[in-house]
């Protein structure tokens, strides 16, 4: 089964805690403080496996989740970090975040890789804190938590040649005849609905991959049918065979159908107007094929003089040949990579100055008697830091009197005895003293 899109969510790794601890060793009777760091929580990566063709794998697996990082051990020993979860993908795959829409990565390469989601930094030990005011301090910070998001995986086939036309006009059949693949095929329109891919052995010692593209129809490029999930496979082809029906089976104008499908190209993508295109005039074995292709050159040079038109017949391989020459030779023409814009993953620094910007500022709101401070840093703060020692409290209140906090309540009106909220806990409001 072919599948070409999957949404998935990946949490990272959280940090390892860090813990407090002492020295305790005979005739040491002030060991001071031993406390490790917790271990990094693991990264999700994910990364090109050229042996995969499609995105099946996560129709089971929707949700990955790394381990977290190691807690920090006595006698100042740390935490082991988490090994990263490595998720294979196959080539092709455009990676995006689904809330902010952003592209993360579009990945073509064997071996690529990118991270999707950073693990968790580990807590620090109470080793971290010694001060020569404080030599022993009962203080250390949980570790931070990994990052978490839902993310859309789109895969646009990775085919040198791409079969490109209205539905019915012969795709599969053609395909059928030059590779070993067995697409359906049926005298019904859109009797293909995913691409199929097949090794086209030219001779020679020169050969490539062909991908029959599934019919498209007007209107695609805005999302008519299933242009979408068509047209976004045609992107990573580097020669373009516009299959025409010669014919003219079913009342169509074989030079209308080739304009059509070439402007929905064009709207969709506008550099795929200027990819290598070869028309295919297939059906010529049927009787009113010549007269068709005559008037179809007429037309097709008056718009567009340079273009190449190649009659073939998949039912008595007619021309068939000729036209895999040609697709070769084209192929040796153009670079071997697909050209694509590689998005790299945003750096650490980058990331942790945004948060700063955000962080600096603080919300004070008040319902009844009670206030309630909000603020991504202390927010992150108060995560970080584990609650249950007095020092822990009082390191608390500082960075609050520090940021300007106390003095906002006061404006507010707080007084002493007033209730506090930090995110899930209440504290009192102390004058000249702290939150306890």
């Amino acid at each position: 089964m072919f599948v070409d899109k999957a949404k998935i969510y990946v949490k990272a790794g959280d940090g390892g805690d860090g813990i407090v601890s002492f020295r305790r060793e005979k005739y040491v009777p002030e060991g001071g403080p031993a406390g490790g760091d917790g271990g990094r929580g693991a990264d999700i990566i994910f990364r090109v496996d050229e042996g995969l063709r499609t995105l099946m794998d996560f129709r089971y697996q929707r949700h990955f989740k790394a381990p977290r990082g190691e807690k920090g051990r006595n006698k100042s020993q740390h935490g082991a970090n988490a090994e990263n979860m490595i998720v294979r993908i196959p080539p092709g795959t455009v990676i995006i975040d689904e809330d902010s829409g952003e592209v993360l990565a579009d990945l073509t390469r064997h071996g690529q890789q990118v991270v999707v989601a950073k693990g968790g930094r580990g807590g620090r030990g109470n080793i971290r804190f010694a001060t020569p005011r404080n030599p022993a301090p009962e203080l250390a910070e949980n570790g931070e938590e990994g990052e978490e998001r839902y993310i859309v995986l789109e895969l646009k086939v990775m085919a040198d040649v791409g079969l490109v036309g209205f539905p019915s006009v012969g795709k599969s059949t053609l395909l059928s005849v030059v590779s070993a693949a067995k697409p359906k095929i049926g005298a019904y329109h859109f009797t293909t609905i995913t691409p199929n891919l097949g090794v086209v052995d030219v001779g020679e010692g020169r050969s490539f991959v062909m991908a029959d593209l599934p019919g498209l129809i007007e209107g695609a490029h805005e999302g008519v049918g299933l242009g979408h999930e068509f047209l976004r496979h045609v992107e990573r082809t580097r020669v373009i065979i516009h299959v025409v029906d010669m014919s003219g089976s079913e009342g169509r104008d074989p030079f209308e159908d080739w304009q059509k499908i070439n402007d929905e190209l064009r709207l969709y993508n506008p550099v795929l107007a200027e990819r290598p295109q070869v028309v295919a005039a297939n059906k010529m074995d049927m009787p009113e094929s010549e007269a068709n292709l005559e008037q179809f050159l007429q037309q097709v040079r008056e718009v567009k003089p340079d273009i190449e038109v190649m009659p073939i017949s998949s039912l008595t391989r007619q021309g068939i040949q000729e036209l895999l020459y040609r697709a070769a030779d084209l192929l040796d023409q153009l670079p071997d990579e697909p050209e694509v814009e590689e998005v790299a993953e945003l750096s650490e620094r980058k990331v942790y100055s945004l948060e700063k910007k955000e962080d600096e500022g603080f919300r004070i709101v008040r319902e009844n008697d009670t206030f309630i401070v909000e603020s991504a840093k202390i927010d992150r703060m108060m995560k970080r830091m584990q609650l249950n020692s007095h020092e822990a409290i009082l390191k608390l209140a500082r960075t609050l009197r520090y940021m300007g906090v106390d003095d906002e309540l006061r404006k507010r009106g707080a007084v002493e005895g007033t209730i506090v909220r930090i995110g899930d806990f209440e504290f009192e409001f102390v004058e000249g003293s702290s939150y306890y």
